[in-house]
C-alpha cells in the first residue's frame, strides 16, 4: 500500500514539475477532483496543492474516484511528450540544437498560479514558450523572478483602485534551484560603481522548454538591491536600469554559468536590451576583435521585437544614470562616454538626449519587427530617424504578427467538439488552413450549445468574485441578489485590458442614455462585463477605470453591468471562453496587436473592434464586426466621437439584430453562421504555432546560420 501512495503521489509531482499541465485539461480535472475546494483555494498551483495533502490522502481519493488509471495515462503522456524526437523544429531547426535561441522577456505569463507577468507583453511571451516546445524548437526563456509579482488588484468603495502585493513561496512553484559541484547557489554579478548586483539562477520546464529565472534576493546584496526582483514595473528609474541590467547582463552571463551559447538572442521587447552589450564584451575578449566588428558580429544573430508604439512605453535613461549603472562595463568594452551613449542616441551629438533601450536594441540587431502589419508600419515611422535619408518603406523593421497558443486557451468542451468533428490529431496540424473547413460541418445547435455551457461558467464565476467583492467591502448584497447579477439569455460583451487612456475602455459610456436604453431594452438588452488594472503610477488610467467602476454601481442599469476585480490570467481565461463579443476600441493606430480577440475567436465568440493591430489584417467583413472604417483624425477628441458614433451604430444596426434573430429551434443560425466563419478562417492565421514559425523560418534559421560571420 504504501508503495502504491508514493508512486500515485510522486508521478502527480513529476506532473506538476513541468508546466506541460498549463495546457493539458486531463491533468487539471485531475487536481480539479482530488479536491476542487483546496483546488481552488490554492490558486490552481499543483506543487502547493500537494505541499497540502499527504500521499495517503492521495490514495484514498484516487481510489474512490477510480483516477490511477487516469493519472497514469497522464504521466506515460508527458514521457511521450519530451521523448519525441520527430517535431517540427527537430526536422527544420537542427542547425539550433547546440546554440539554441535564447529569448529575453521582462515577463513571462504562463499561468495565473506564477504571478510574473502583467499583461499582454508577458503572456504573448509565455505562448512563444509553449508552442516552442510544442514545435520542438531548441529555444530557452530568460526572465526575471518576481517574489511579489504585478500586484493584486482592489476596489475601494469608491471604485479606485488600490495595490496589493503577495509573496511568492519558492517551495510552492515548480522551481529548481541551479546549483554548482559543490551544492550552492549559482550566483552571476555585475559590477556598478556604487556596488555589485548579484543574482541567482533558478530553472523552471515549460515542455520541452527551459526557463531561467533570476532573483537578487541573495546574501551579499544591499537590502535594497534584495528587493530589485520584488515587484514587477515598480520603483523608479533607478531601480529600473538596475532591474534591466540584471535581466539584460545578469541573464547573458547565467546563461553562460550553464554553459549555453546560444546561437540566436530574441530580445522581446527592449527591456533586455543590455544583454546584446554583454554579448559583445564576451566576443571582444574571446576573439580579440575590436568593439565595431563584435557589434556587427553580435547584431547578425540578434533578433528584436518591438510590442509598443506608444512613445512613453520606450525605457530611457539619464546619462548621468546610465554613467552611474555602466560606466565600468563601458570602459571593459574601450568606449568613450559620447561613443557608448550614442548606442542609445537618435541623434548621437544631442548631448541631453536620454539612452534609449529600443534604440540599443534597434542598433544592436539585423533583424527587427512589430507584431502586426500596422504596428510594422508605426514602428518605422517611429524610429525612422535612425536611417536618415532613407523612406519609411526601407526602413529595416518588418512585422509579424501575434498569435496565441491554442489549447492555452481553448476551453475544454470546444477542444473536445475540434477533436470529434476536425479530427484527434487537430492540434499537430492547426496551422493549415483545411484544417478548420472541417468547422462548417458542426452542428449549429451542438456548437451553440457548447458556446452557452462555456457563457454560463463565466457568469456563474464571476457572481462568485463580485460575491467576494461584495463582502469585503462591506456591502450588503445577499447570494440571492448576486446571483441575479447578469442574464446568460442576453447579449454579453467583454471588455478587458490594461487601463491607459489610449485604450479608451470607456468609449461605450460616453453617451450613457443611449447606452441605458441599449442595456434597459425589454426585447432585446446587453449586458457589459469590464475587467484590467491600471499602472500603480498612472493615476489618469485608474481614473478612467474608477469611472467604469462607479458606472457599474448604478441600479438603473439592472445588474447588467459589471467590474471584475483583479484581471489575472484566471479572469482572461474565463472571459474569453465565454462572452458572445469582445470589444476592443483603442485610438488608432496604438494598439500593436492586441491578441485577447483572437483568443475569443478560438472559442466561438465575435471581435466588435477598431480596424487596429490584428484585427486590420483579420476583418473580412463576415467573421466579426469593425467599428468605423479605419479613418483617423488628428485631434483625438473628434476621432473619439466619431469612434463612438460608429460604435453605437455597429451595436444597434448589426450585432444586436443578429444576434437576437433566432430560426424556428431558437437558434441564432445566422450569428452562428458568423461563429463559424470567423473560427474557420482566422482559427489558423493566428495561432502562436504560426508565430513561432514565423520567426523560425524568417529570423531563426538565418541569424543563427550567421553567427561565424561579419555582415
Amino acid at each position: 500500500m504504501a508503495g502504491s501512495e508514493n508512486h500515485l503521489h510522486e508521478r502527480l509531482r513529476v506532473l506538476a514539475q513541468n508546466l506541460l499541465w498549463t495546457w493539458h485539461p486531463e491533468v487539471i480535472s485531475i487536481f480539479t477532483d482530488l479536491d476542487p475546494h483546496i483546488w481552488r483555494q490554492v490558486e490552481h498551483n499543483p506543487i502547493a496543492f500537494l505541499n497540502r495533502v499527504t500521499p495517503e490522502q492521495i490514495e484514498e481519493r484516487a481510489s474512490e474516484l477510480v483516477l490511477e488509471s487516469r493519472i497514469n495515462y497522464a504521466f506515460r503522456r508527458l514521457c511521450e511528450y519530451m521523448e519525441l524526437e520527430k517535431t517540427w523544429g527537430g526536422i527544420h531547426c537542427g542547425n539550433l540544437n547546440n546554440q539554441p535561441v535564447a529569448y529575453f522577456s521582462a515577463e513571462f505569463g504562463l499561468h495565473e498560479s506564477l504571478p510574473i507577468y502583467s499583461g499582454g507583453l508577458g503572456i504573448l511571451a509565455g505562448d512563444h514558450l509553449k508552442s516552442a516546445s510544442d514545435l520542438g524548437i531548441p529555444l530557452i526563456g530568460i526572465g526575471l523572478l518576481y517574489r511579489q509579482g504585478y500586484f493584486c488588484q482592489r476596489l475601494n468603495k469608491d471604485g479606485w483602485q488600490e495595490e496589493d502585493y503577495l509573496n511568492l513561496v519558492p517551495g510552492d512553484q515548480p522551481l529548481q534551484p541551479v546549483l554548482d559541484a559543490k551544492g550552492s547557489p549559482v550566483i552571476v554579478r555585475v559590477d556598478t560603481r556604487t556596488t555589485p548586483l548579484l543574482a541567482r539562477i533558478w530553472k523552471l520546464m515549460v515542455g520541452r522548454v527551459n526557463l531561467i529565472l533570476l532573483d537578487t534576493n541573495v546574501e551579499g546584496n544591499s537590502s535594497e538591491d534584495r528587493e530589485l526582483t520584488a515587484r514587477l514595473y515598480g520603483g523608479d528609474a533607478k531601480i529600473r536600469i538596475r532591474q534591466e541590467i540584471i535581466l539584460g547582463i545578469g541573464g547573458a552571463r547565467a546563461l553562460k554559468a550553464l554553459n549555453i551559447y546560444p546561437g540566436v538572442m530574441h530580445l522581446n521587447e527592449g527591456h533586455s536590451s543590455f544583454a546584446i552589450l554583454e554579448e559583445i564584451r564576451r566576443v571582444m575578449r574571446y576573439e580579440d576583435i575590436p568593439f565595431h566588428r563584435a557589434l556587427r558580429r553580435v547584431a547578425a544573430h540578434t533578433v528584436f521585437t518591438t510590442h509598443t508604439p506608444v512613445e512613453a512605453g520606450h525605457d530611457r535613461f539619464h546619462p548621468d544614470l546610465v554613467e552611474e549603472h555602466l560606466g565600468i562595463f563601458r570602459e571593459n568594452l574601450g568606449l568613450s562616454h559620447y561613443d557608448f551613449m550614442a548606442l542609445g542616441r537618435v541623434n548621437p551629438n544631442d548631448q541631453t538626449e536620454p539612452f534609449c533601450m529600443t534604440v540599443l536594441a534597434l542598433k544592436g540587431s539585423r533583424r527587427a519587427n512589430g507584431v502586426s502589419a500596422i504596428h510594422g508600419h508605426v514602428s518605422r515611422l517611429m524610429w525612422q530617424g535612425l536611417w536618415p535619408g532613407r523612406p519609411e518603406a526601407e526602413v529595416p523593421i518588418g512585422h509579424i504578427t501575434n498569435g496565441v497558443h491554442v489549447l492555452s486557451w481553448l476551453a475544454p468542451q470546444m477542444h473536445q467538439l475540434f477533436q470529434t468533428r476536425l479530427g484527434q490529431d487537430w492540434p499537430t496540424r492547426m496551422v493549415h488552413p483545411d484544417v478548420w473547413e472541417e468547422v462548417d460541418k458542426i452542428d449549429d445547435g451542438e456548437l451553440w450549445e457548447t458556446h452557452l455551457g462555456l457563457k454560463m461558467r463565466l457568469i456563474r464565476f464571476v457572481r462568485r468574485r463580485l460575491l467576494r467583492q461584495s463582502e469585503r467591502l462591506g456591502h450588503q448584497n445577499t447570494v440571492r441578489e448576486i446571483e441575479h447579477i447578469l442574464d446568460p439569455d442576453i447579449l454579453t460583451i467583454g471588455c478587458a485590458r490594461r487601463f491607459a487612456t489610449y485604450k479608451r475602455s470607456d468609449l461605450i459610456l460616453s453617451q450613457p442614455e443611449r447606452l441605458a436604453k441599449l442595456i434597459n431594452d425589454s426585447k432585446r438588452p446587453i449586458q457589459l462585463i469590464f475587467a484590467g488594472k491600471a499602472h500603480p503610477r498612472d493615476n489618469e488610467g485608474k481614473a478612467l477605470l474608477q469611472h467604469i467602476a462607479q458606472f457599474s454601481y448604478d441600479t438603473s442599469f439592472l445588474r447588467r453591468v459589471v467590474f471584475v476585480e483583479d484581471y489575472d490570467y484566471n479572469v482572461a481565461r474565463h472571459l474569453v471562453q465565454g462572452v458572445d463579443v469582445w470589444l476592443n476600441n483603442p485610438r488608432r493606430p496604438l494598439e500593436a496587436c492586441g491578441t485577447s480577440g483572437q483568443k475569443v475567436v478560438l472559442n466561438g465568440g465575435l471581435n466588435l473592434s477598431v480596424l487596429d493591430g490584428w484585427w486590420n489584417e483579420a476583418y473580412d467583413g463576415r467573421n466579426g464586426f469593425a467599428i468605423g472604417h479605419g479613418g483617423m483624425h488628428n485631434d483625438p477628441a473628434v476621432q473619439d466621437r466619431r469612434d463612438a458614433e460608429h460604435l453605437y451604430e455597429t451595436l444597434e444596426n448589426e450585432v444586436i439584430p443578429l444576434y437576437y434573430e433566432r430560426d424556428a429551434q431558437g437558434i441564432p443560425s445566422l450569428w452562428v453562421k458568423r461563429m463559424k466563419h470567423a473560427i474557420k478562417s482566422l482559427g489558423w492565421r493566428f495561432t502562436a504555432d504560426r508565430m513561432v514559425k514565423d520567426y523560425a523560418e524568417r529570423f531563426y534559421l538565418p541569424a543563427g546560420g550567421a553567427t561565424s560571420a561579419e555582415t
